[in-house]
């Protein structure tokens, strides 16, 4: 049990601490201007242009875009929060911490994942407030388990991403093609029925594709699809142990050479 509370307290109080040290842009102003509105209006982009082209419904982009804001504080956080330790200098540090590898890890894309939820809670609450989304009510607690784990998924994918981060120099490169394939292949705002079969097979393997698909059919009335809610949790799964896989490798790698700064 005291293990349990030890490695409970690394995840929650290392990743808040790391979260507050490493990134500039938590402050206020930064936040709502960056994850607040930037999804709010990218919402109203997408609603209006389907309107124009006549693609899809209000519904099928307001639900979709709600579920993708997330991926803006779970995708650059999540990979920030790996790679801005060699930024700033303290990946040293965290390399010759004793402490278990994955508990340190996780622990830096927890404070991501409760930024994703806010933001999607908040996207969703404008799109019904401004665009008049109606939801069920009994839909309610469904739709929160679903960005729950869009959240969590989100959230080890942008860890792996970052992982990568350790072997490129220009991370926001690394995060900005992973930012693009989710808008264009999760199926978000674009029909998936409507996209070459090589686009629906990579769009199964990204997060938030199944939860775009399961939120949908909450917002629908048709009550929670455990089949899409449990394939978003497999992908998850997937990423965490690419995440862990990666980080690992890339710590042997660099005190094999004794370069703990990881260039």
């Amino acid at each position: 049990m005291r293990q349990l509370i030890r490695t409970g307290r690394l995840v929650v109080v290392g990743g808040t601490i790391s979260y507050r040290a490493l990134f500039n842009w938590t402050t206020p102003p930064m936040f709502i201007g960056t994850l607040l509105v930037g999804p709010v209006l990218q919402l109203l982009f997408f609603v209006f242009l389907g309107r124009e082209l006549g693609v899809a419904d209000d519904r099928f982009h307001l639900v979709g875009n709600a579920v993708l804001a997330s991926s803006t504080a779970c995708v650059y956080g999540g990979t920030m929060a790996v790679a801005n330790e060699r930024r700033y200098g303290t990946l040293g540090a965290v390399l010759l911490s004793p402490r278990g590898r994955a508990p340190l890890w996780f622990g830096r894309a927890l404070p991501y994942v409760v930024n994703g939820l806010v933001v999607s809670a908040f996207t969703l609450t404008a799109a019904c407030l401004v665009l008049g989304l109606s939801l069920p009510v009994a839909a309610l607690p469904g739709l929160a388990l679903v960005l729950v784990v869009a959240a969590v998924a989100c959230s080890v994918f942008g860890l792996a991403l970052g992982a990568l981060g350790l072997r490129f120099r220009d991370v926001f490169l690394v995060s900005n093609v992973a930012s693009s394939a989710l808008l264009l292949l999760t199926g978000a705002n674009v029909p998936r029925s409507s996209l070459p079969g090589w686009m629906r097979t990579a769009g199964d393997v990204l997060p938030l594709t199944h939860a775009a698909d399961a939120a949908r059919l909450l917002a629908a009335g048709r009550g929670i699809a455990w089949g899409p809610v449990g394939a978003e949790c497999a992908v998850g799964a997937g990423y965490a142990l690419l995440a862990v896989g990666l980080l690992v490798l890339f710590e042997r790698g660099s005190r094999r050479r004794a370069t703990l700064d990881v260039m």
